[in-house]
């Protein structure tokens, strides 16, 4: 019996070994840098879409520093249930107990009355100590590093190139991009985009180098609402995405096309990674976000006139 346990104690260390390696292959080192490529200097795919008006929300750059691990479209009711620590503009008070009458009841950063919340995972420089080394969403959950203070948020809306659009309902949740994007081979639901200021129309879904110019996170949101819920199980099919000749599914109405972009200074030479989930490894394709209509309805009516008659 003894040859046999030692046996299986060797396979056991072996097992571990080669599963450390390939955290190490897939994620960097230990020390939280990035493996080699998961870093590119070529943007090598294009943004090909109509042009459509547009209305910009000035909601700030999270200047009040409203972080939490919370989501409250995905986990309500759960603090810390995001697993990850998120970026917030807009409604002050949103968190995982957030509910439709207390995100109406709070203050927000938005201009024009705008109560909605927009939120992603934060951007961090790896080889620094974030504030929340030791706590749940930060390096409890591997997310290290020192948090990066966005240089620019901007909220736009557009309108639909194809047709008119119809007022988002308020308290309308929406998703987009995967998460767990690493862990599902990079499925459908797959949306990152990064990018640099000097090189528009451009993007990658890996960590861009971007040098002296602003490094970008551009998140879409999908357009087609199915008339009657504000949120679905999966947090998703209630609001798709058109299709390639812009019109909406069967059974879908069109509704203002949010687009958040999130623009960083990145450090020359210094690793940097968006926070995940563990088991993500911090993959630059589970880039993703959140938002929750809270627009008054008067000025989401405004908003949408707006897009309509400028068509």
């Amino acid at each position: 019996m003894a040859p046999n346990k030692s046996m299986t104690v060797a396979v056991a260390v072996v097992s571990v070994l080669v599963i450390g390696l390939s955290a190490v292959l897939l994620c960097g080192t230990s020390s939280g840098e990035r493996a080699a490529d998961q870093y590119v200097s070529e943007l090598d795919q294009v943004m090909d879409e109509p042009k459509a008006p547009s209305v910009v929300i000035r909601c700030g750059t999270n200047e009040e520093r409203h972080l939490n691990a919370d989501n409250p479209v995905v986990s309500p009711g759960i603090p810390f249930g995001a697993h990850h620590t998120h970026e917030y503009v807009g409604n002050r008070s949103a968190n995982a107990m957030s509910t439709n009458d207390s995100l109406a009841a709070a203050t927000s950063t938005c201009e024009k009355g705008d109560l909605s919340t927009y939120y992603w995972p934060v951007l961090r420089l790896t080889d620094g100590t974030g504030h929340d080394v030791h706590a749940e969403g930060g390096g409890v959950h591997g997310n290290t590093g020192e948090v990066l203070k966005p240089r620019s948020v901007e909220i736009r809306y557009e309108g639909s190139p194809v047709s008119d659009v119809l007022p988002m309902p308020r308290f309308l949740r929406m998703i987009t991009g995967d998460p767990s994007a690493f862990t599902s081979d990079y499925g459908p639901n797959t949306r990152a985009r990064w990018g640099c200021s000097d090189q528009p129309g451009r993007y990658t879904t890996r960590y861009p180098l971007c040098g002296s110019a602003t490094t970008l996170r551009t998140f879409d949101f999908g357009s087609c609402w199915d008339g009657n819920n504000t949120d679905s199980a999966s947090h998703r099919s209630h609001v798709v995405f058109p299709l390639e000749s812009g019109v909406c599914p069967p059974k879908t109405f069109p509704i203002p096309h949010l687009r958040v972009t999130v623009g960083y200074d990145v450090p020359a030479g210094r690793p940097f990674a968006i926070d995940s989930f563990p088991e993500e490894l911090r993959d630059p394709a589970t880039d993703h976000a959140m938002a929750i209509n809270v627009m008054p309805e008067a000025q989401m009516s405004e908003l949408v006139g707006h897009l309509n008659r400028s068509r």
